[in-house]
């Protein structure tokens, strides 16, 4: 059993990996609209979570009878924003910076923590800090002062798309626990949905599709949003929310390499070290909660 939560973790990070690649073919070389993928994405897999809840006896309209209020703001402010955010940075750059760039979201958390007053930063949460804003300049600038490797509209999404995440790491934690992830995922997912049809209707498709962009639309919604998320979450209830976060560290490396092998991204030595430094603060900020968790066990 606990291997098969190691290998659900790595998994669900290659299937979300691959799928935001194969979002970036569709985005730049089909010309599919990014509000009518979002959208669909939403749509299909929050129906899906909902379904797959009620199969396993949750009663998925319960939440709306004591949860209303935060659960429709984790669809507006939470759900909808991570999901667009993040395909509108990959829109804007490709899958490797844009989910390297998401993966700053906890450095972030840990810095809002630290200034909201509730939790001072240690010297492991202020280095990660450190080595994410570092990671950034590097992947963002190669080093050069006053000069960015990628667009400023790349930048602005791909941060936007970190601040997203780690709204969706502290927003929802109490109706999370109460419910669980997919049931509360599933709502939010129908109503960032929802939300976006009303900017783009989900039957107004635009692009040129062909069997190989029918395929690879089928992957993102099937494989790389709903197997993904429902891996992910085996993973976190078979061997815990600290290895299931190192292990997410493949989401990034699988965007990266195909990315670089498929579609040919430059990807130089900068990228690389702004992208390892990152990826170091998943690792530091995930022991910490690992010592903190012990610690708590032993008083």
């Amino acid at each position: 059993m606990r291997g098969f939560g190691f290998a659900a973790a790595i998994l669900a990070s290659i299937l979300f990996g691959v799928g935001g690649t194969f979002a970036q073919f569709l985005f730049q070389h089909r010309g599919v609209n990014i509000d009518w993928l979002v959208t669909m994405r939403l749509l299909f897999s929050g129906p899906a979570l909902l379904l797959i809840s009620a199969i396993g006896g949750k009663r998925i309209f319960d939440v709306w009878r004591t949860d209303a209020l935060p659960l429709v703001i984790f669809g507006l402010l939470g759900m909808m924003p991570v999901q667009y955010t993040y395909m509108a940075a990959i829109n804007a750059s490709n899958t490797a910076t844009a989910t390297i760039l998401q993966f700053t979201a906890p450095a972030m958390v840990a810095l809002w923590l630290a200034l909201a007053g509730r939790k001072r930063p240690g010297g492991r949460e202020m280095a990660a800090i450190g080595l994410a804003m570092l990671g950034t300049f590097f992947l963002v600038t190669h080093g050069k002062l006053g000069a960015l490797s990628i667009s400023a509209l790349a930048l602005f999404w791909g941060l936007a798309s970190a601040a997203a995440a780690a709204f969706n790491s502290i927003q929802p934690s109490n109706i999370l626990k109460k419910h669980g992830a997919a049931l509360v995922a599933g709502w939010g997912m129908v109503i960032g949905g929802v939300e976006l049809s009303l900017f783009h209707a989900p039957w107004k498709v635009e692009g040129h599709w062909d069997a190989t962009a029918g395929v690879f639309f089928a992957f993102i919604l099937v494989m790389g949003t709903l197997a993904a998320f429902y891996l992910f979450n085996k993973a976190l209830r078979m061997i815990g929310a600290q290895k299931t976060i190192l292990l997410t560290c493949a989401e990034p490396l699988s965007a990266a390499v195909l990315a670089v092998w498929w579609l040919g991204v430059s990807f130089g030595p900068m990228d690389w070290l702004g992208s390892a430094l990152i990826l170091v603060t998943i690792v530091l900020l995930a022991k910490g909660e690992t010592e903190e968790e012990l610690a708590e066990k032993t008083t």
